[in-house]
């Protein structure tokens, strides 16, 4: 990763009305048949079927995704250690993350001689509350400082900053300490690493742990590395009013990729609720005119809903 990475989404993005991102990945292998029960989720898969995320990720492209992320939202170090893999394993599933968007990557441009815009990768980082499998993400509080959270991400930046993905994705932070935390190692032990921050809300105005988006935003306005700031893993009705808040701290261009629309029942451990593609649409269009730059979907979005995107937002030439 480099300054060139970095210039190369400034220019898209100032050249055309908006960049899409993909959609999920785990709930979308669910959908496929793979059995996603498990403390790694999408990196079970990683382990067991690669050649599904890669089909994926292809999936993703040919439905008019951009930007396509890893499937290292769930690896980490501590992750794989439980089940028994050590750090060389570990390392190695990582860079495999990588290189299974790539391969999609090369395939898809194979074709497309002279194709005006090669997409681009982005390393998922998932939070720390992720590694514990449950349900932290969506809570915070995880009672660690911001140094022991830098320890924690610190040896999975270091692999994945070094893995040929174009940017860092941070996403799914409940909390400004854990985002602090990310964005004290870009500046510190990653300066050549672009990045996007996107925080998980549980309200209109609030991240998960309680603070205000907009507070958690300012905090990192000034950091270069951060080069977009936004919204995963939220209801969609939220997004409208988060990315107004957004849009009065920071310059930064705005991801917005929120959950399908559905509920998911931790009780139950199902997904609850009616969603249609045609409404996930119809918002997203309202999350462009708030500000969104790089628009997508979180769990339960699939390459139908990206297809829609490219469809309704979308007017330059790929």
């Amino acid at each position: 990763m480099s300054d060139a990475a970095l210039k190369v989404l400034q220019d898209r993005l100032a050249q055309n009305n908006c960049l899409l991102l993909d959609g999920a990945l785990a709930t979308e292998l669910e959908n496929r048949g793979f059995d996603l029960a498990d403390p790694l989720w999408s990196a079970r898969v990683l382990l067991e079927a690669p050649q599904a995320i890669y089909r994926l990720h292809l999936d993703y492209l040919l439905a008019g995704a951009d930007i396509i992320t890893t499937s290292s939202y769930q690896a980490s170090f501590a992750g794989f250690a439980r089940k028994g893999l050590d750090q060389q394993q570990a390392t190695g599933l990582m860079q495999r993350s990588v290189e299974l968007a790539l391969q999609a990557k090369d395939v898809f441009l194979a074709g497309r001689k002279g194709w005006g815009m090669p997409p681009l990768v982005a390393a998922s980082v998932g939070p720390y509350g992720a590694m514990l499998a449950d349900g932290s993400e969506y809570r915070g509080d995880y009672g660690l400082s911001v140094a022991q959270l830098m320890d924690f991400h610190r040896p999975r930046l270091a692999v994945l900053a070094a893995s040929g993905a174009d940017l860092l994705a941070c996403e799914t932070i409940p909390c400004p300490q854990e985002a602090e935390a990310l964005a004290r190692l870009l500046q510190q032990e990653f300066p050549a690493t672009p990045a996007w921050i996107s925080f998980s809300c549980r309200d209109a105005e609030h991240v998960w742990q309680g603070e205000r988006l907009a507070d958690c935003m300012a905090m990192l306005d000034a950091v270069p590395q951060v080069v977009a700031l936004g919204v995963n893993c939220t209801d969609p009705l939220l997004l409208e009013a988060l990315l107004a808040q957004a849009a009065s701290v920071t310059s930064k261009p705005l991801l917005a990729y929120p959950n399908s629309g559905e509920h998911w029942d931790a009780h139950q451990r199902c997904w609850r609720g009616r969603a249609s593609v045609e409404g996930f649409v119809a918002l997203a269009q309202r999350w462009r005119a708030a500000g969104a730059r790089l628009i997508g979907g979180c769990c339960r979005t699939g390459p139908a809903h990206i297809a829609a995107l490219r469809t309704c937002l979308t007017v330059h030439v790929r």
